[in-house]
């Protein structure tokens, strides 16, 4: 799972960077083409990020305290990715969008407690 968080972080961290410069390849871009395509891929994308975080961090641990790791994990993600969204208004290729934090994080809490409450 450690791998797996890894990759998948660094592929979000490229599909941000991409983003800020405009040249998000168009098989990324026409994920986006329908109604709130941008908001169901902030929710899977962060959701999906925070479920392979936390689990790597639980797994890693000897008997940790779930909740507490996983609502730690959640709320460092919520961070950065807050932190990420208000960055978009400095670039002129990026929007800052409410709607777009809101669905980043319904997904962490989602993957959160999935992650949580999965297997042990």
């Amino acid at each position: 799972m450690k791998a797996l968080s890894v990759i998948f972080l660094v592929f979000i961290l490229a599909v941000i960077v991409l983003a800020d410069v405009g040249e998000l390849p168009l098989s990324i871009r026409a994920l986006y083409r329908f109604s709130y395509g941008d908001k169901v891929g902030h929710f899977i994308l962060f959701g999906l990020l925070n479920f392979f975080l936390t689990r790597a961090f639980l797994s890693s641990q000897p008997n940790p305290r779930r909740k507490r790791v996983a609502v730690s994990t959640g709320l460092i993600l919520a961070l950065f990715i807050a932190l990420e969204e208000w960055s978009q208004q400095f670039f002129s290729t990026r929007t800052f969008d409410l709607l777009d934090l809101a669905a980043s994080f319904l997904g962490v809490l989602l993957g959160g407690w999935l992650a949580w409450k999965g297997k042990k």
